[in-house]
């Protein structure tokens, strides 16, 4: 699963929608960003649009909930399209006949996702996003992402003070990869201080120099994924926050999904957290291997067609 580096700065504004119809002449219909105060708003090109964008308004309370990681697990550039035309009929027949609802929970920021779903031609949005692997958002019937302010605010404050109290041992890690390896250190206002190294060999070195570093006590975790590492608080990750979202819908760990395919997913894919777990035949051995040892279902299928063949055996195969 590969994302961009950590802080990268993206003008998202400046891809305007004459340029981006131009580039792609065939596409009956496109998003686009506009920012309004704090609130990042998706909004589709009515010129474009032959049929309505199937927003979700559900004549039932929803009886399911869909947790996807995006790059690695849903999005592969390499494929065409980047996700498969299979994954959407198994999820078209869940919302449309289950009740379900479904999001993106992925280490991207929201515009940097909102970028990615449009590379990928995504029909409709996601009910709600879990990005930087703790911010969340939940898309509503305006077409605008809402922020749940009063969770994002408690993890911003909680991984300030945090980072604050732990200098001295960012202080080690950081001496540690500067002098003792080829790996960039990061760190930039509002994002927690994060590391990208050459390799991914050198990577799993970090972590284990970090692991003896960090006091076992401690609340100071980190995020990995590939050759990228986000260092964050211990109760905000992506699996806390899939919990908080699965609450937000009355919704019990049993009737909750959850497929990925790298380290940063670990949290999110624990059965106390979503009772069907999963993961694609492309993920790392680490992840398959918890996947397994969590009674969960491992793919033979990589990317997209993975998460649709693993939505078949928990949702459809078994009715």
């Amino acid at each position: 699963m590969k994302t961009a580096k950590i802080g990268r700065k993206i003008d998202f504004l400046s891809t305007t929608v004459g340029r981006y119809v131009q580039s792609n002449p065939s596409i009956e219909w496109s998003w686009f960003i506009r920012v309004v105060g704090n609130r990042h708003c998706l909004t589709d090109i009515p010129a474009l649009q032959e049929n309505q964008m199937n927003l979700t308004h559900h004549a039932m309370p929803p009886r399911i909930l869909l947790s996807f990681d995006f790059d690695g697990t849903l999005h592969h550039p390499a494929s065409t399209p980047p996700i498969s035309s299979d994954f959407w009929n198994v999820l078209d027949d869940l919302r449309d006949h289950h009740a379900a609802l479904w999001g993106i929970n992925t280490g991207r920021s929201l515009p940097h996702l909102i970028e990615g779903l449009e590379e990928s031609r995504v029909p409709y949005p996601p009910d709600f996003v879990v990005a930087r692997e703790r911010e969340i958002f939940f898309y509503d019937k305006k077409g605008e992402w809402q922020a749940d302010h009063s969770w994002n605010a408690a993890c911003d404050r909680a991984i300030a003070d945090l980072l604050r109290e732990s200098q001295a041992t960012m202080k080690k890690i950081r001496f540690l990869v500067e002098e003792k390896t080829g790996a960039e250190w990061l760190e930039q206002p509002g994002e927690p201080a994060g590391i990208i190294s050459r390799t991914e060999e050198e990577m799993a070195w970090i972590v284990g120099q970090v692991e003896s570093i960090v006091p076992t006590a401690s609340l100071l975790g980190w995020q990995r994924n590939s050759i990228y590492l986000r260092f964050g608080h211990r109760a905000y990750q992506k699996g806390s926050s899939l919990a908080h979202v699965a609450n937000h819908f009355a919704l019990k760990p049993s009737q909750v999904f959850a497929i990925g395919d790298s380290h940063n997913d670990m949290e999110m894919l624990q059965r106390d957290t979503a009772s069907m777990i999963a993961c694609p035949a492309n993920a790392v051995e680490e992840i398959a291997q918890h996947v397994a040892g969590q009674g969960g279902y491992q793919c033979r299928e990589s990317y997209s067609r993975g998460a649709a063949e693993a939505m078949r055996h928990f949702l459809l195969d078994q009715k």
